[in-house]
């Protein structure tokens, strides 16, 4: 697997960097709960084998980043933003920056509605069985509100953006040959008020059941 090329920032994108139409983003936090784990990392590419990573520090429970430039990009209406498992990752962009990431597009949903064949949809099953790609996992529990990034923190985050693109491709192919591309449209629209139901108490509650 060749190794992507890593811009490492702090605090915010730089000002004037385009990263396209369509761009792949992730995030790496304290812990998997958004209403309680700060963000830690934002990795972000267009698919061409570079990433870009904003690391933030650590500030007061409660207290908001300020990043203009990454906010804009999460918000603009013309940049369509590509996530594995976006419910969780807009959550704590949505708590931590104060936006509602729009559009987006979720690879793990994506999956779900087309590869009902299967239980694993994670974002090592997915590149496995459709890219033919290990990903190596061994740097997921680790520490990401450290000071200082190790090089293997840093490639284990660029790999998790690096292959999203080619995963939608693959994934779009069989939403259209399924007939399920508008339902799949229909819930990454919804995935914002999901998030936001999340954030404010009801992530175990099906409030859709009986």
């Amino acid at each position: 697997m060749p190794q992507p090329t890593i811009e490492l920032h702090h605090g915010d994108l730089p000002a004037g960097l385009k990263l396209g139409p369509v761009v792949a983003i992730d995030s790496e936090t304290m812990g998997l709960i958004p209403a309680r784990d700060r963000l830690c990392l934002v990795q972000l590419s267009d698919g061409d084998g570079v990433c870009h990573l904003v690391q933030f520090p650590a500030k007061p429970a409660g207290e908001r980043q300020e990043a203009p430039n990454l906010a804009r990009m999460l918000t603009d209406p013309a940049t369509l933003k590509l996530f594995h498992f976006a419910r969780f990752d807009i959550a704590v962009l949505r708590r931590t920056l104060g936006v509602v990431t729009q559009p987006l597009y979720c690879t793990k949903i994506a999956s779900k509605l087309v590869r009902t064949f299967t239980d694993r949809h994670g974002l090592k099953d997915l590149c496995r069985d459709l890219l033919n790609i290990e990903l190596s996992k061994q740097q997921q529990s680790s520490d990401w509100g450290a000071p200082v990034l190790t090089q293997e923190q840093l490639r284990y985050a660029a790999s998790d953006v690096l292959y999203l693109h080619q995963l939608k491709a693959k994934l779009d192919e069989m939403l259209a040959r399924e007939g399920r591309t508008a339902i799949a449209e229909a819930c990454f629209r919804f995935l914002p008020t999901r998030a936001d139901l999340d954030l404010a108490g009801w992530g175990e509650v099906d409030i859709f059941e009986h």
